[in-house]
């Protein structure tokens, strides 16, 4: 079960955002991830709980941030309630979508384990809702995601391999690395994996 820590910041400025601590785990039945985040000053920011299915389709997700909250799950596309600070506003969506996404590292790993591209097959497209701090406001965007290297590093533990993958934003055609290694993130815009108490988990 990986647990470590993650610092997030602004990709254009690089403004230090915070830290996500997270620990997960792969099962027979999917993946999950949870997490704390903090602010850089270190006050409580957040929460992430997502599940996947083995298939990599969100099964429960639960996300709390500035007061705010967010249950999903894949239903006839993916449907959420999101939920204001008094919660005298909840609001129910439903889009014909794929996954969800957001600021968190768990979605990367999430729709690289959805779509799986193939090296050398070229990009695979998925639609996602996203939700982001602080409000949590969904936003349906599409991407395409690559397989464009993947490297074996010798370990203590045996090779550990390690994904590069180039995802599009489809919309304002921008284009970005994402590095995995099994089910935590190298590397990615706004993203450093600063501490990892035990090796990633590989996906079967």
């Amino acid at each position: 079960m990986p647990r470590g820590r993650y610092s997030l910041h602004d990709p254009h400025d690089h403004t230090p955002l915070g830290e996500e601590h997270f620990h997960c785990a792969t099962g027979p039945s999917g993946w999950r991830y949870v997490s704390q985040l903090t602010t850089p000053s270190g006050d409580h920011a957040g929460s992430v709980d997502l599940t996947l299915d083995d298939l990599g389709r969100p099964i429960r997700l639960e996300l709390h941030a500035g007061g705010w909250q967010v249950r999903g799950a894949a239903l006839e596309g993916v449907t959420w309630v999101r939920t204001d600070p008094t919660g005298a506003h909840a609001t129910e969506g439903n889009v014909p979508a794929h996954a969800f996404t957001g600021a968190s590292p768990a979605f990367l790993v999430a729709t690289a384990r959805l779509l799986r591209p193939a090296p050398g097959t070229g990009a695979v497209r998925t639609r996602l809702v996203a939700f982001t701090p602080p409000v949590l406001a969904p936003r349906t965007l599409d991407q395409s995601w690559a397989l464009v290297n993947r490297t074996a590093h010798p370990t203590d533990n045996g090779p550990l391999t390690a994904d590069e993958y180039q995802v599009n934003d489809l919309e304002t055609g921008e284009q970005h690395a994402v590095h995995l290694a099994g089910d935590v993130v190298l590397s990615a815009p706004g993203i450093e994996l600063e501490d990892l108490d035990t090796p990633p988990s590989a996906f079967t």
